[in-house]
């Protein structure tokens, strides 16, 4: 049997990099893009195993070749403008990347005759507002998005599943819910608050932690566990299915900093900053799981714990090493 070839586009990415990781341990030959002038750094350990190449997906043609050369079975489509929060600021820019770069990878996709899955990497975003506010979301759930986060996300997944109907394209959706780990950019929740500890114990910054609203309760994840549910998609997953990727569970913020500061030496106190907060936000995320449990066999194996450990272990790293003035 010949080695199965994954192209990951924003491989570099935080979830990309760990995808890879992923594949190249299950004996996948790894390629992806990378976005022009964009850091390879979190591929620093694999570099020599993948096969990378500078691409915008905004550049239908660009995209279509890179695609072609590298001849994939699967197709990982990771590359987005990402962030919830900067969408608001940057609202064209998150619907040109989420929706029009996905539709040049699906148009590239639709180009290879031997091509097994596409994975098309979605968001629990989609669901925004709904009623009541503590529901436990199915696949079923309608989509109300209140961010052009949520809004691109949601109009992406759909086309993937059109191209699924009209096209024959073997599109599989993920609509992932929130993880974290470490490699997350800092304006993450997570990561934010760890690198603030970690320039703390530096002694950096005053021990003050700046927080937004950490009354909403969140579905959170390891990274490592959710790439690992692309993988069993890609593998197991059935073909215009969507899966939901998360704990089952809803965590407060509040809950993320008490556990965090417990691990820090240093007395630390919260303040909450106003322009962290959201004008709009989504009080309650949870997920239902089940589809993804019984149909791949999707687990858990990171605690909580290990990931905000993990991820606060990570700055500290980060803090070392960044030379001091």
């Amino acid at each position: 049997m010949s080695t199965p070839r994954a192209f990951i586009t924003g491989i570099s990415g935080f979830a990309g990099s760990y995808l890879a990781e992923e594949l190249l341990a299950g004996g996948y030959d790894i390629g992806g893009s990378v976005y022009p002038n964009e850091s390879t750094a979190n591929l620093s350990a694999i570099i020599d195993r993948v096969s990378l190449v500078t691409l915008d997906i905004l550049d239908a043609n660009n995209c279509a070749a890179a695609v072609a050369a590298f001849k994939p079975d699967y197709i990982f489509h990771l590359a987005a403008a990402s962030s919830v929060g900067q969408s608001f600021e940057k609202e064209r820019l998150t619907y040109q990347t989420n929706i029009d770069g996905t539709l040049n990878v699906l148009a590239a996709a639709i180009t290879l005759p031997n091509l097994r899955k596409v994975i098309y990497v979605g968001s629990a975003e989609c669901y925004g507002i709904f009623r009541p506010k503590s529901k436990t979301l199915t696949e079923e759930q309608p989509f109300n998005p209140i961010s052009p986060y949520g809004i691109a996300k949601a109009a992406a997944e759909q086309a993937s599943l059109y191209y699924c109907r009209k096209h024959g394209l073997p599109v599989s959706v993920a609509r992932s819910f929130n993880h974290s780990g470490p490699r997350q950019a800092e304006h993450f929740v997570i990561p934010s608050f760890a690198r603030q500890v970690a320039q703390i114990e530096a002694g950096l910054l005053p021990p003050v932690l700046s927080v937004g609203d950490l009354s909403v309760k969140r579905d959170l994840s390891d990274v490592r566990d959710i790439v690992r549910g692309y993988r069993l998609m890609a593998e197991k997953g059935r073909v215009g299915r969507v899966y939901h990727l998360c704990s089952g569970r809803a965590v407060s913020i509040q809950s993320v900093v008490n556990v965090m500061l417990k691990m820090s030496s240093k007395k630390i106190r919260v303040r909450v900053d106003p322009s962290r907060r959201r004008q709009i936000d989504i009080p309650i995320l949870r997920g239902d799981n089940s589809r993804a449990v019984q149909e791949l066999g999707y687990k858990a194996r990171y605690r909580l714990q290990t990931t905000i450990m993990d991820t606060l272990d990570y700055w500290r790293d980060q803090i070392r090493q960044t030379p001091r003035p």
